[in-house]
């Protein structure tokens, strides 16, 4: 079989004799005969109609928030991948729409009765989403800002614990005996010592001040570059010895041996990595909840856009039969092609029928807005439902 898209394109048709007409048609045409694209029916409920006035002002309201409501979806799985880490690479199993995959759920799609009540108004359906899809928002804005701020702690508080040790934190390296402690007139420092330089440490630490203790020098640690190397002197030299080491590229860390610090360091860390597990598993939890919450309030969207379109193009009484179509990767121009042709006529008739007339001025802001933002105008309505939400994420 052909390779498919991550796109699925939603359409309707006027039902011919039947509906059911409608849907042989199209699928013979598209599928059975030149393999262009897998059709699924879409079922739609029985919504009520309301005024061309309601019907024409929901049109533009519709296409705002399909944009808004993807562009949230889209956020959860961004954050979601970011949250993941290294295990990003199955974003993908996590992502899905009431318990099943994204593609399962639009080609079996069924209207949430219970969250969206058809005896409910068009316009009170699309506040209901809207206010539901605003709040996720919200929600995940507020979950991001307190996770990323205990994640950027961690992260700064490691990366002292790493890195070069001119500016790495050394309180994990060095031990209670590498220290001169509770001396009234000595003290132990650390200096930094690139590795070219330690036959001129050796050869000078000892005569860039005075009062510094013989042979008091040992190296603790050593990295890539440098080594860490441990010096006693008297306190009242501390500065000045400072100031020459400088001078010789010798550098002094700004360290003080507290057990009691150390130990509060060490337990900082640890809580920081306690309080990161602990909101780990909940934030993947409510991500995992509201991206199927996100995704189906899209998918609605898309109906509710499918109904109102259809309405006020083919008119009264409601009369269209909607359809899925997963198009074949390498024949999407042929399937427009054959769209254009099988629906051809309908640009020629009416623009609406029944109770409705559409005035001109509205059908062309109509035609501007169907398919979404930088779609064309066809004779049938279509939108595109996308389900690269885990792809766009994992490899932005």
């Amino acid at each position: 079989m052909a390779a498919t898209l991550s796109e699925y394109w939603l359409i309707s048709a006027p039902g011919e004799k039947t509906c059911q007409q409608t849907w042989d048609i199209l699928n013979n045409v598209t599928s059975k005969q030149n393999n262009l694209s897998q059709n699924y029916k879409f079922h739609m409920p029985d919504l009520k109609v309301g005024t061309l006035d309601v019907l024409v002002g929901l049109s533009d309201d519709l296409a705002k928030l399909d944009a808004f409501t993807e562009q949230v979806t889209r956020k959860i799985a961004s954050y979601f991948a970011d949250v993941l880490e290294d295990q990003r690479d199955k974003l993908g199993e996590n992502l899905h729409a009431n318990g099943q995959e994204l593609a399962a759920y639009i080609t079996k799609f069924q209207w949430d009765m219970a969250k969206y009540p058809i005896k409910q108004p068009l316009r009170n359906l699309t506040e209901i989403i809207s206010k539901m899809v605003s709040q996720i928002d919200n929600d995940l804005k507020s979950k991001s800002t307190a996770y990323n701020n205990l994640k950027s702690s961690l992260m700064s508080m490691e990366r002292k614990q790493a890195g070069s040790l001119l500016t790495r934190n050394v309180s994990d390296i060095v031990k209670k005996d590498d220290f001169v402690l509770n001396s009234e007139y000595l003290t132990t420092i650390l200096v930094v010592v690139p590795q070219s330089n330690y036959k001129d440490w050796f050869a000078k630490y000892e005569l860039l001040t005075d009062m510094v203790v013989p042979q008091s020098t040992a190296k603790v640690y050593e990295d890539n570059e440098h080594g860490l190397f441990t010096v006693t002197l008297f306190n009242k030299v501390v500065d000045e010895f400072k100031h020459h080491a400088r001078e010789h590229k010798f550098y002094v860390k700004d360290f003080v041996y507290n057990e009691d610090s150390i130990q509060q360091e060490k337990g900082a860390l640890t809580k920081l990595n306690q309080d990161k597990k602990k909101q780990y598993g909940p934030l993947v939890r409510w991500m995992k909840v509201n991206f199927s919450e996100a995704f189906t309030a899209y998918v609605h969207i898309k109906a509710l856009r499918v109904f109102v379109e259809s309405v006020l193009r083919y008119g009264l009484p409601v009369n269209f039969q909607a359809m899925v179509l997963l198009p074949n990767k390498k024949t999407t121009k042929r399937l427009r092609d054959t769209l254009q042709q099988l629906y051809a006529h309908l640009d020629n008739s009416s623009q609406s029928g029944g109770d409705f007339d559409v005035p001109s001025d509205v059908m062309a802001g109509m035609q501007a807005t169907l398919g979404g933002a930088g779609s064309d105008y066809y004779p049938y309505v279509s939108y595109k439902i996308m389900i690269d939400f885990a792809e766009m994420a994992v490899h932005k």
